[in-house]
């Protein structure tokens, strides 16, 4: 694409920040270029024309000036909705940013993800709709890793590649090791079963599909865990966007 080329585009409203007295600076993830950055000026002005299209979990069709490098700018908007569920709700809140921040902390800005486009909008609908919001942050959780660095193998042994064993996973082996060779990591996470099978199934769900899911509190607070482990030890990332979330664990006991 050339430098400044007027188009139009389909975009997630990431984040905004403030930029000079009466601009903003929003990110967006677009369907078509990836994550962009772009000046909305104007935008803090209390007759601003264009206030639906910045608020905060908004998506729809935009035309803008999209340059490959540096800011691009929003002409207008031609078709906005809007996430109102979780823009009312605290916690759908929290875990519909952290999930938003993980896709922007794993891809470098400008590289188009038509697919975690998708799935972003899917995921985002769903906790609008009513589905458990860690749930869903979980699967987002579990498929991202890939893109960090680390790929689990969550199908087999990683070591003989048998299937029919009870599973633990191990950080060392990066992966899953069964029964019979547990004693090659003194150090592995020593997982239910129950736990092991969602980590599997989050690893190849396909989100567009999802029509029920009701996981029990144990496992949640386990998948919660081992997740946290895995991002903090292997991937070495924790938005700020999750402390936020831990904390609203603190309070909810």
């Amino acid at each position: 694409m050339s430098k400044g080329q007027r188009t139009d585009f389909n975009g997630i409203l990431l984040y905004t920040k403030a930029y000079r007295e009466h601009d903003l600076l929003i990110k967006f993830l677009t369907k078509e270029f990836g994550k962009k950055m772009f000046l909305v000026r104007g935008a803090k002005r209390p007759k601003f024309k264009m206030r639906a299209a910045v608020l905060p979990f908004t998506y729809g069709l935009y035309s803008g000036d999209i340059k490959d490098d540096g800011l691009s700018y929003i002409m207008t908007d031609k078709h906005l909705d809007h996430f109102q569920n979780i823009s009312e709700d605290i916690t759908k809140n929290a875990y519909a940013t952290y999930i938003m921040s993980l896709i922007d902390m794993a891809y470098p800005d400008g590289e188009p993800i038509p697919t975690w486009y998708d799935k972003l909008l899917t995921g985002l609908h769903l906790i609008d709709e009513g589905f458990d919001e860690q749930i869903i942050t979980n699967i987002f959780e579990v498929q991202l890793l890939n893109a960090y660095g680390v790929a689990p193998d969550w199908v087999d042994c990683v070591i003989c590649h048998r299937t029919d064993l009870p599973f633990d996973y191990s950080e060392a082996y990066g992966g899953l090791l069964c029964r019979n060779h547990w004693d090659k990591d003194p150090y592995r996470m020593h997982l239910d079963a129950r736990t092991i099978y969602y980590l599997r199934l989050f690893s190849v769900v396909d989100l567009s599909k999802l029509t029920h899911i009701k996981v029990g509190d144990q496992t949640k607070k386990a998948l919660r865990e081992v997740l946290d482990q895995i991002y903090s030890r292997s991937v070495g990332v924790v938005p700020k966007s999750k402390h936020f979330i831990d904390q609203l664990g603190k309070f909810k006991l």
